[in-house]
């Protein structure tokens, strides 16, 4: 009998809405998703009340619940940063919880809840129209405005604080700050929810965080609140967004078979856990343990212990993300400083000597897989029998997917649907990220009058291009004689290139026959 688990997305883009239902799979778990109509389309929002009422009345015999926050509350996460909307509306929204669980009181609810990023590049696509013109100083001047009460800003950092104060409109940076304010507020009495038991299991994930600036302040007010509650054991606060609705279904997934998997960390590189990866504000290590313990796992200390093994693929320097205009730069601290043959090597003694499952978090780039690894995967036959592999968008991101879906495959073993979610991360995570995106960027936008921020539709000819050029993809770096990797549709979901919505399958056996 299928374990219906209720999911109440962050916004409606594949990485939300998709990844869950296709880890779980040929698995005895049932992702249930609300009609898209009802959630936002990127900066249209959605239905709050309509949202909550799905949730009400599909709640009856389901085994588990997840709940977006800011969708519950704004409708999405672009919501949540553009809306007007009073704090006693959004507090009344989020306190629809308490009677969901009173309704529903043995149902575990988890939940997780934004800490409100703020980018530190001007652009409104995600943002308010204003952010165009004034996000880099927005940022700035959050940034160094924290610097300054630390008592650790420069002379330089000043006087460019003090030119920022002089030209930023003040209607703008008062709008943007109400709106963190309230931000705090839901989240602070998101952590009541789990104090009180209303939220059995709560995340506030930090989108796109540093050290220093107004993400770095709000969390900190926030964790302030959970060491007031004493809610440390039930509210985690780590790097991440997009992936949380995976660890949480990780989470439920070994709650529902009782199990506390351990996993084995080994990073490509002797300083790769000490690395802290772009848009995040920890080395990369105290991540691994927060996401590993919010999907129900333990770090293990010793390989011989642990029930499946994490191989990390950090870089062997400062971290780079991939351009959209150029190839990757050949850079000697990548290959001097990290041993992917030695990474290779051990994944497949492990699994063959050891009999441990293995799966690679590909951490070595930002937004985006590394195709070397991928090579070397394949040339050791390694391609199809890992228990995951990711490489997308943040360090968190990769982690938060690679993390969850390696735990269900020790849950459920090797399934078509694993095959065909593994084959999906390839293709898009290098595939797309690494290689398509680059060429549709440079060869095909500017000759159609596109941009990068605007394509000719979810369905347009971007998308049929995006399409055969993955294709071909697969075809030469992924099938071989026993698979054949098939791409069956792709759209842009936002009308943008950053990323990309695909439906893959394989093929396999003598199904398998790669045609020129």
């Amino acid at each position: 009998m299928k374990k219906k688990i209720l999911i109440i997305p962050l916004d409606e883009r594949p990485c939300n809405y998709e990844y869950q239902a296709l880890m779980a799979k040929d698995t005895d778990l049932e992702v249930i998703l609300p009609p898209k109509g009802i959630l936002a389309d990127k900066k249209n929002p959605g239905d709050p009340e309509h949202i909550f009422s799905w949730l009400k009345n599909n709640a009856e015999g389901c085994a588990g619940v997840i709940v977006s926050i800011d969708a519950l509350v704004y409708s999405s996460i672009l919501a949540s940063r553009l809306h007007n909307e009073e704090l006693n509306t959004l507090k009344t929204r989020l306190l629809h919880l308490r009677e969901f669980k009173k309704e529903y009181p043995d149902i575990p609810l988890y939940a997780f809840s934004l800490v409100m990023r703020n980018p530190r590049y001007s652009s409104s696509d995600e943002e308010p129209d204003y952010y165009a013109d004034w996000g880099r100083e927005i940022h700035r001047y959050g940034y160094i405005g924290h610097k300054k009460e630390l008592g650790i800003a420069d002379s330089a950092e000043c006087a460019e604080y003090d030119g920022i104060v002089s030209r930023l409109p003040r209607k703008y940076l008062d709008d943007y700050l109400e709106r963190r304010e309230k931000n705090i507020e839901i989240n602070k009495l998101a952590v009541d929810l789990a104090a009180e038991g209303t939220i059995d299991f709560l995340i506030i994930p930090q989108d796109d965080s540093s050290p220093y600036g107004l993400t770095a302040k709000d969390q900190q007010t926030v964790r302030r609140h959970i060491l007031e509650t004493k809610t440390q054991l039930t509210v985690y606060m780590y790097p991440d967004a997009d992936a949380v609705e995976n660890t949480l279904l990780a989470r439920m997934a070994n709650k529902l078979a009782k199990r506390r998997p351990l996993i084995y960390v080994k990073y490509a590189s002797a300083a790769g856990d000490i690395v802290t990866p772009p848009y995040e504000d920890r080395i990369v290590s105290e991540t691994i343990k927060y996401q590993v313990l919010a999907a129900g796992g333990l770090v293990a200390s010793c390989v011989l212990e642990a029930d499946l093994i994490l191989m990390v693929n950090t870089p062997g320097g400062d971290p780079i993300e991939h351009d959209t205009q150029n190839p990757l730069p050949s850079r000697i601290e990548y290959d001097a400083n990290r041993n992917q043959i030695e990474q290779i090597e051990y994944a497949a003694y492990a699994m063959e000597v050891l009999k441990k499952p293995v799966c690679f978090g590909d951490n070595a780039y930002g937004n985006g897989g590394d195709p070397e690894l991928l090579a070397l995967l394949r040339e050791k036959g390694l391609l199809w029998s890992i228990a995951g592999y990711a490489g997308w968008n943040t360090s968190s991101n990769t982690l938060g997917t690679v993390i969850p879906m390696a735990m269900l495959y020790l849950l459920y073993g090797a399934r078509k649907g694993h095959t065909d979610f593994l084959a999906a991360r390839y293709v898009e995570d290098i595939g797309y990220m690494a290689f398509v995106r680059r060429e549709i960027c440079v060869n095909e936008l500017e000759a159609r009058g596109l941009d990068y921020f605007n394509v000719d539709g979810e369905y347009g000819e971007i998308a049929a291009s995006v399409k055969r050029r993955l294709q071909r993809f697969a075809d030469e770096r992924l099938s071989d004689n026993m698979h054949r990797v098939i791409v069956d549709d792709c759209r842009m979901p936002w009308r943008r290139m950053f990323e990309v919505g695909i439906r893959v399958h394989v093929e396999e056996g003598s199904e398998a026959v790669v045609t020129e």
